[in-house]
């Protein structure tokens, strides 16, 4: 294949050689090769400022990342064959790990495929397109879709922030089968229904599954406060544990519904819910003098950016603070993070900052990352974000 040729600036390429794939704007020699004459979408060959070729990249001139290595063959881009067979790859991995099909089958980058998600609901399959080169692969990923899954429904779910920052539209398409209100999921062996319109990124959250798996053994006899809960997913698995009592908290008026019919479809009468902000809801509960066994914190990422790294941890510690707080003699706080700008090092830190802050003697019991349908690539510490710490927090110790 013929392909253009986006040249690197001296040195830009050791990043790349360490295993990264990502080229940004300013990695580009543009006096040898102007982004402005490439459109969004095109496959180019990649080469060194000394000629020496690098592979073939998806080219963005009108985002930071302006290349997505695909290939580091400079005479093999991406073909729907090859599409097919990385997909294939991926779903192989997902299969031998779980013996449903209810899982994370493509993580971008981890799987070759970069700016495409696709998950399994069972028979509906979801996928988030969030590049411009995959886009305008949209119509053999639904065919590999189609032919490796042979799913009743493929919903294209391309709503995502990262469209606009690629410049494409956001839209919501029924791409095969009948159109679907809800997703069934199946966790842990608790079952859930998530609405797909209005719903978080694909609907549902596989990356904290063996950590929600970790949170059952915690569970039976304890009463649980589930902060962030969104559709219950921390909250009724530790409900169908064995937990006596469980509270979940969301700000969204439709997760809430969510948890209440989740809470029915599992034969739960011990789910109650808490509408409204979370650190409003944490210090009103205080207030109230009111204490959990197990606190639950899953976020969504504070720290968006490098830019905002202080402000986010500042808000990392006053809700570890709160959450602490909120525990009962002996409880355990179970603290997790999705800011990839958040190292787990740091996450330990917050909590162990925010045990001194408020007089709190703290042991460490476990760290749970994400879950194996979210390989994390060495090279690429972007696909490494998830991250959980299991607490035990004791009021007076020494």
């Amino acid at each position: 294949m013929n392909f253009p040729v986006l040249y690197l600036r001296k040195g830009a390429e050791r990043r790349l050689r360490a295993g990264h794939l990502w080229v940004y704007s300013n990695e580009v020699d543009i006096q040898r090769s102007p982004l402005t004459q490439f459109e969004a979408g095109t496959q180019a060959e990649l080469r060194a400022s000394n000629d020496k070729p690098l592979g073939v990249v998806f080219v963005n001139p009108h985002a930071l990342i302006c290349g997505r290595l695909i290939s580091r063959d400079a005479a093999q881009g991406m073909t729907p064959n090859r599409l097919t067979q990385r997909m294939e790859t991926a779903l192989a991995l997902r299969d031998r790990l779980f013996d449903k099909p209810f899982y994370r089958w493509v993580f971008g980058d981890s799987d070759g495929l970069s700016g495409l998600v696709v998950d399994r609901f069972g028979d509906t399959v979801v996928v988030q397109i969030s590049t411009a080169g995959m886009e305008q692969m949209k119509e053999s990923i639904v065919r590999a879709v189609q032919r490796l899954a042979h799913p009743k429904a493929i919903i294209l779910k391309n709503d995502g922030k990262m469209r606009s920052v690629e410049g494409l539209d956001a839209y919501v398409e029924q791409a095969h089968g009948p159109e679907a209100a809800l997703l069934e999921v199946e966790e842990n062996g608790v079952r859930f229904e998530v609405p797909l319109e209005g719903g978080q990124k694909t609907g549902w959250f596989y990356d904290h599954r063996m950590n929600r798996q970790r949170l059952q053994a915690y569970a039976p006899g304890k009463r649980v406060l589930d902060v962030f809960s969104y559709v219950g997913g921390w909250g009724i698995q530790a409900a169908s544990a064995g937990a006596t009592q469980v509270t979940c908290v969301d700000s969204s008026s439709t997760a809430i519904d969510s948890v209440h019919h989740n809470a029915k479809l599992n034969g739960l009468e011990n789910v109650e819910t808490i509408e409204g902000d979370a650190f409003d809801a944490l210090k009103a509960l205080a207030e109230e003098k009111e204490k959990y066994d197990i606190v639950v914190l899953d976020p969504p990422a504070f720290i968006p950016r490098r830019r905002d790294q202080k402000a986010g941890e500042q808000a990392y510690a006053r809700l570890n603070q709160l959450g602490l707080r909120l525990l009962d003699r002996d409880g355990i706080l179970v603290s997790a993070s999705c800011s990839m700008h958040l190292s787990q090092e740091k996450l330990v830190d917050i909590i162990r900052g925010s045990g001194r802050k408020i007089d709190r003697f703290v042991q460490l019991l476990e760290q749970g990352h994400q879950a194996p349908d979210h390989p994390i690539i060495p090279g690429i510490p972007e696909t490494d974000y998830i991250k959980s710490c299991f607490v035990r927090s004791l009021t007076s110790f020494m």
